[in-house]
Order: structure tokens, then sequence, then C-alpha cells
């Protein structure tokens, strides 16, 4: 199945986000997903990067409006999680070695490595995962899954697309 958005009501939300959160609940992570869950919906104004919200997100690093904010959405759910780090737009700033992790588990940040660019060039976090996919939330995609895209979605995204993975919540010395 392709990568595909999955903006649900809240209820149906709940019913499929929440509930497999229960099972970690004594993880300290488990205030990032509900704040970048809540954020689910929210569109640009005009398709430029720009728009109260997106501008929410750009401000909390420093950056102006239209700019991409895939790592300004991951780097203000944390802040608003209360964690002093990170403090980026760059999504690449987001994997530092000290951040690494090898595998993934909800609230963790993935990186997508576009070889056009040869670095990271698109991030977010991990809600759920299976042997194969990861369901995840992000900021400047759509529904295609582009790093370029127009809102905060759920996507749908085979673990082979991922490059890399961070774990901020515990180690925050770099």
């Amino acid at each position: 199945m392709p990568d595909r958005h999955l903006l649900s009501a809240p209820s149906v939300l709940a019913a499929h986000v929440v509930a497999p959160l229960r099972g970690v609940a004594q993880s300290p992570l488990l205030p990032i997903l509900p704040l970048a869950l809540a954020e689910l919906g929210v569109r640009e104004l005009s398709g430029n990067n720009d728009g109260p919200r997106v501008e929410t997100y750009l401000a909390a690093v420093g950056l102006k409006k239209g700019q991409p904010w895939c790592a300004a959405f991951v780097s203000w759910v944390y802040q608003q999680a209360g964690y002093p780090k990170p403090r980026t737009g760059w999504s690449p700033a987001l994997f530092p070695a000290s951040q690494l992790v090898k595998k993934s588990k909800p609230g963790v940040v993935f990186g997508i490595y576009y070889p056009e660019l040869k670095r990271i060039g698109h991030c977010g976090f991990v809600v759920s995962l299976t042997p194969n996919w990861l369901l995840t939330v992000e900021g400047n995609t759509n529904g295609g899954g582009s790093r370029d895209g127009d809102g905060v979605y759920r996507k749908r995204r085979h673990v082979k697309a991922v490059h890399a993975y961070a774990d901020w919540r515990t180690k925050t010395d770099d």
C-alpha cells in the first residue's frame, strides 16, 4: 500500500493512536505524540510555507515564513513538551551521532535521505510500526509524501525509506 494521507476525526484518531500507546505509558516520550497528533490538519495558507500555524513552527527555531518547516515542526513539538532540544529548522541537524538510535519506536524522529540533496531532506515522528511499515506524523508533507508539502499529515512509510532515527527524549547533550 503506498503512502497515504490518514487524517482522522478525533474519535477515530483516539481509537487508532491513543489506544496503541497505552502499552508505552511508562515512557517519558508520551507527551510528544499527542502534541504532534493534535496538529493533524494544519495546512499552509497559500502553499508557500506560510500560514499562522506554520509560521509558529518556523518562529520556534528563528525562521521566517517561506522556509521549509518539517524540522521546525519536530522542534516545536519538543519545545511544547518542555524539552530543551532540538531547536533547528535544518533536518540533517536532527540526526547527530549522539542522538542516533538503531531501532525505531513510537516518538522517535525519522529522517529520509535524498540522493539528489546528498543529505536527509525530510523528517517527522514515528507513531507506530510493524516489521515493514511506519505510521508517522510529519509536517511540510502532503498526501503523496512529498518533502515539500502543504500540511501536517499522518503517513504510512516503508521502513526501507528511512535513513536514520534519532531519540531526543533522553539524550540532549549535543
